[in-house]
């Protein structure tokens, strides 16, 4: 990857273009089709989105990726709340994938979210994406779900070094993806953007397998 790129926040007249990018990046990745591009278009104004925290990355005057943040929080056995970040869509366009844009989104995003005062970031990935960026395991934080499941996809970064102290903490995500539950709302809002085949692809079934694991001892 060089250098000839820039990160700068996302504004509104990149909007349709961060959503047809989105789209472009998760169709039949993880399900036939995808709704990743709507959980974008509804975030933006759910009362836990960042906007300071939206990001884009141009090269040669094109938009190919973006980052966006929501809050979440953790809560400890006595009740202790604790305001923390999650992201999601990352995503870069199949033609600039695998080149570390992502990467680049990441450590740009994670230097401005410390500026704003957040020290921990917790995600459901895929490991493989994202340990090399300082992700962990949940468990290595003791950060879990209600229930002490811990899924293998919960990963935690601290921004800042002893930010979370060994405590039991259960994660709580935004609620600002519920609206992609609606599979008529998906359908029709993907229906305003140019047809693509839905189809099985073996990204899905490695999904399926990690998102439905954990690693509870």
């Amino acid at each position: 990857m060089n250098n000839n790129f820039i990160i700068r926040n996302e504004t509104p007249d990149d909007y349709r273009t961060v959503e047809n990018l989105t789209r472009e990046a998760f169709w039949n990745v993880y399900k036939e089709g995808a709704d990743e591009h709507y959980f974008v278009h509804v975030m933006r104004s759910h009362e836990d989105f960042i906007p300071e925290l939206a990001f884009v990355i141009e090269k040669d005057g094109q938009i190919i990726g973006n980052v966006m943040y929501t809050k979440a929080k953790l809560v400890d056995e006595k009740g202790e709340e604790k305001v923390i970040l999650s992201f999601g869509p990352l995503c870069v366009h199949p033609d600039f994938q695998r080149h570390h844009y992502g990467r680049a989104l990441l450590e740009y995003s994670f230097e401005k979210a410390k500026e704003m005062g957040y020290d921990v970031i917790a995600i459901f990935g895929n490991p493989a994406n994202y340990v090399g960026c300082g992700f962990k395991s949940c468990r290595r934080y003791n950060v879990c779900l209600d229930g002490d499941y811990f899924p293998t996809p919960l990963l935690v970064n601290e921004l800042k070094e002893g930010a979370l102290d060994g405590r039991r903490w259960y994660y709580h995500e935004s609620s600002a993806s519920a609206p992609c539950a609606d599979v008529e709302a998906v359908e029709k809002f993907d229906s305003t953007f140019p047809p693509k085949k839905k189809e099985w692809k073996p990204s899905q079934e490695e999904f399926y397998i990690y998102s439905h694991s954990s690693v509870n001892g």
